[in-house]
């Protein structure tokens, strides 16, 4: 997919944070372990992620009912059985979250290989870990992989460095362990904590001591259906935020998470930005930026409460504009750089110096149209972000990857008088 922007639109009126997409379809696969229904609110139901997770999950016999107006899904698993699929042509980076209903269906699980985001290695030999830990046995095969057990069983999990999707994987699965799972060197965001509620609902006990380990006392027998909300996006909040101060426009964001966005917001007061909050929205308009300039910043990108790298572009976006030479680290995910040079050609000049692990923007710099090409979900945001702010009209290309983390983009936009038109090559 590409599409087709003109620039110098500006956005004004309300807008509306989603359903978080790190949250939604973590929650997704984590309902195929419930013994009841599952009912999601506030869910994200455009995303394209979800949509490749629920036409997984349904051709496994899952029953699931999407609510488009009410923004909600409904789950039954019950009928779910670990089947060898015509094809596993499934985009889902997260397929390792799909493993722990069929075992707890079918005593074997066979899943995609994880596929998404091209920023770096994302080797799944943690998740591995995880399941041999718990008592599986895991063999790659040439379109899948499996893993067999007749039942988990809780085990000590000790991961080598923090992992957000390792910690996501060992909730679940010990969640419908026989017995005790320690976690240690969890990483503990806001999304994790929703799927830790999510899970106790069930009826797994989960006990989290400090900032890293969690004890689960699993459950074998029946887990309860639940009826939950989705938390709201903060990176969808920060993205339209940065868009309205680039684009001098004028927005009320509304369904802001404050609690999982102090530091980040913090950042973009130290930059100039003065928006004005209430306990749930956010108003900005060009008045709120002190000296109708972006101050230049450095920062670095890190774990929760910091700015996590998902947010990395949405500052480099401001460096752009920014009134002097910022700096932005990112020793997480080094080599989420590749964006960069392609936003580069949205620049009238270049003024973003991209090397792994460090962005260097030595703005201001003036926006210009340009054709481009996505590298990364933020990234692809952030393309089409600039794109709206540049003089005449470019293409992004494989937009579909900023599809996949913004739930109904195209109306989203067009609500705050923004348009763009993608079109499905």
């Amino acid at each position: 997919m590409k599409a087709i922007i003109e620039g110098g639109q500006i956005p004004h009126g309300k807008i509306n944070v989603s359903g978080a997409k790190n949250s939604a379809t973590r929650l997704l696969a984590a309902s195929i372990i419930s013994d009841g229904e599952v009912v999601l609110k506030n869910f994200p139901t455009q995303l394209v992620d979800a949509k490749h997770k629920i036409r997984f999950l349904k051709n496994l016999g899952a029953e699931i009912t999407v609510d488009e107006n009410e923004e909600s899904l409904t789950i039954n698993s019950l009928s779910l059985k670990c089947k060898e699929l015509d094809d596993y042509d499934y985009p889902i980076r997260t397929t390792y979250l799909l493993v722990a209903g069929q075992i707890k269906r079918s005593g074997e699980a066979l899943i995609p290989y994880p596929g998404g985001c091209k920023i770096g290695s994302r080797g799944y030999d943690l998740h591995i870990m995880v399941w041999e830990a718990l008592g599986a046995v895991v063999k790659e095969e040439p379109n899948f992989i499996r893993v067999k057990a007749n039942e988990f069983k809780g085990g000590k999990i000790r991961f080598p460095i923090s992992t957000v999707g390792g910690t996501e994987n060992a909730l679940i699965c010990a969640s419908m362990a026989s017995g005790t799972t320690e976690i240690i060197n969890a990483y503990i965001t806001p999304e994790i904590e929703d799927l830790i509620d999510f899970l106790q609902r069930m009826g797994a006990e989960i006990t989290v001591t400090g900032n890293s380990h969690i004890t689960v006392m699993g459950v074998t027998q029946r887990l309860k259906g639940v009826i939950k909300s989705v938390m709201y996006d903060r990176i969808e909040a920060l993205t339209w935020l940065v868009y309205a101060v680039m684009a001098k426009g004028t927005l009320i964001i509304n369904n802001v998470p404050f609690d999982s966005m102090e530091v980040p917001l913090l950042h973009l007061k130290k930059a100039g930005i003065d928006f004005m909050a209430n306990s749930n929205s956010i108003y900005y308009s060009p008045d709120c930026l002190i000296n109708e300039r972006v101050q230049p910043f450095e920062l670095a990108c890190g774990a929760h409460p910091g700015i996590i790298s998902d947010m990395q572009s949405f500052y480099t976006l401001l460096g752009i504009i920014a009134d002097g030479d910022s700096r932005i680290f990112d020793y997480r995910y080094p080599e989420r750089i590749a964006y960069a040079q392609e936003l580069n050609k949205l620049l009238a000049t270049d003024i973003i110096e991209a090397e792994k692990g460090k962005i260097t923007t030595r703005g201001p710099g003036v926006f210009s149209a340009g054709k481009v090409v996505s590298t990364d979900l933020r990234g692809s945001m952030a393309l089409v972000m600039a794109a709206l702010c540049a003089s005449g009209t470019s293409e992004v290309e494989n937009v579909e990857m900023a599809l996949r983390g913004y739930n109904n983009l195209q109306k989203k936009l067009s609500s705050i008088g923004v348009n763009i038109t993608v079109v499905d090559e």
